[in-house]
């Protein structure tokens, strides 16, 4: 399985504290079948981005586990008016492995007005945004059209697997699984910060998924879809996003025009 949202650098955000404790997750990882995870440190107005030593500390980690885990580097990016400047300035500053694909984090509070023009912006700067766990943010929980909506601009969906497993409320597992049914994500990822309460392990949702989806809807979301953005490719798998309120309220066409 591959893991394209984690927190398991030390001291470079709310993951873990020292190396110790990354090397605790990276073994995690590697027990539970996981084979690449991508480094996702905040970017946010708490905690600063800072490139040259997530790249040192990344480093540091891959020696230790040199042909037992691929690593590489991202961001958990806030939509603030300094990060996207920087990131028009470099983009692959914050990519998952500096290549196409960028992790979104929405604040829990308010949704900008102008987000989908922020989020064009970032289309045309040949990157695709991933929303990041969604399910687990109410604004967007409740109105889940402002997420299609995203879909049907080029954006990803990426749920939380602990999500699925409840580790986040009722609330969260509800939406999880109904837009698991419903073919509304690309991804899941684990967004561990720890070995304990928040652990790196993904297997146990990747179980949930091929019980109620099967094998290949599985693999998709957590191997195809994943080791594809971690390479920079397009996804394998794209579930079509719904169509707008209006347009689904339409009468359906018949196909025969005599009956």
């Amino acid at each position: 399985m591959v893991d394209i949202h984690c927190h398991i650098l030390a001291g470079l955000d709310d993951g873990p504290k020292n190396f110790e404790q990354s090397v605790a997750m990276a073994e995690m990882a590697i027990a539970d079948g996981i084979t690449h995870v991508v480094a996702t440190p905040h970017a946010n107005a708490e905690f600063r981005f800072q490139p040259d030593m997530i790249r040192e500390r990344a480093a540091e980690l891959q020696l230790r586990f040199k042909g037992k885990l691929a690593l590489a580097t991202g961001c958990d990016f806030h939509l603030s008016v300094e990060n996207l400047r920087d990131f028009h300035a470099l983009p692959s500053k914050y990519t998952i492995n500096q290549k196409c694909y960028l992790l979104v984090e929405f604040s829990d509070f308010s949704i900008p007005p102008n987000t989908d023009e922020v989020l064009h912006g970032i289309r045309l700067a040949g990157v695709f945004p991933i929303v990041t766990h969604p399910e687990r943010n109410s604004l967007i929980r409740n109105r889940p059209e402002m997420l299609w909506k995203w879909m049907r601009m080029g954006c990803f969906v990426q749920i939380t697997a602990q999500s699925l497993l409840g580790k986040f409320g009722p609330k969260a597992e509800a939406a999880a699984k109904e837009w698991l049914d419903q073919d509304r994500m690309h991804f899941v990822a684990s967004d561990a910060h720890d070995a304990q309460k928040r652990p790196l392990k993904l297997k146990t949702a990747y179980d949930l998924v091929a019980t109620r989806r099967g094998q290949a809807i599985a693999g998709a979301l957590l191997r195809e879809n994943p080791l594809a953005a971690f390479e920079g490719r397009p996804l394998p798998y794209q579930p079509e996003a719904p169509p707008e309120q209006n347009e689904a309220h339409l009468p359906k066409k018949k196909r025969f025009g005599i009956f």
